[in-house]
């Protein structure tokens, strides 16, 4: 839709799942979670992220359905490096009612990407913890199932990130206009709510 309203923008896509500069990196705008507000650059959240628990039916079959998240230390974990300490990623989930408890797996596999997570989980190889937006199409189409049902973990928002500069460029600023209302007129934000 926005190639179509802007033909004469040529988007030049990065991804990546790591922190970026968006000044020394020359980049227009970025979309993510997590990047570090330096002067000179905004952030406009565009949703909150959840992250929920997930496996594949095949890796539950066996297994008694978790009923609370100090049970997922019985569970083979499909875990998550942070790309900014190097450490294993631990997850405090809350529910509706306000509790919170820690939930942590037995390590089988380390990844630093969540798609690559929920492959995994959907060979069976264990239990992952996955942002909705990675889980969702999964969970729809029985390829993985969501364990405790009730909880999930906050992940921060996804935002969009550009330079405060007075000049912006005007495809910039039609990219991110374009952007914020998507979120809000397609309720996009509603993908990333696990709850």
């Amino acid at each position: 839709e926005f190639l179509q309203r802007y033909p004469a923008i040529i988007p030049d896509w990065h991804f990546d799942n790591r922190q970026v500069d968006l000044v020394a990196g020359g980049f227009d705008a970025a979309i993510g979670g997590g990047i570090e507000l330096t002067p000179g650059v905004v952030a406009r959240e565009l949703a909150r992220t959840h992250v929920i628990v997930a496996a594949s039916p095949s890796y539950m079959a066996t297994r008694a359905m978790p009923r609370h998240p100090g049970d997922l230390a019985d569970f083979d974990g499909i875990v998550r490096r942070s790309a900014t300490s190097g450490r294993l990623r631990s997850w405090t989930l809350r529910n509706q009612v306000g509790e919170q408890a820690d939930a942590e797996c037995r390590p089988k596999m380390i990844f630093d990407d969540p798609e690559a997570m929920a492959h995994a989980a959907m060979l069976g190889h264990g239990v992952a913890f996955l942002p909705m937006p990675h889980a969702a199409r999964w969970l729809a189409s029985g390829a993985l199932v969501r364990l405790l049902p009730g909880w999930y973990a906050d992940h921060g928002p996804i935002s969009i990130y550009y330079s405060n500069k007075k000049l912006l460029p005007e495809k910039t600023r039609v990219f991110i206009d374009f952007v914020v209302a998507a979120f809000r007129e397609q309720r996009l934000a509603s993908k990333f709510d696990a709850r």
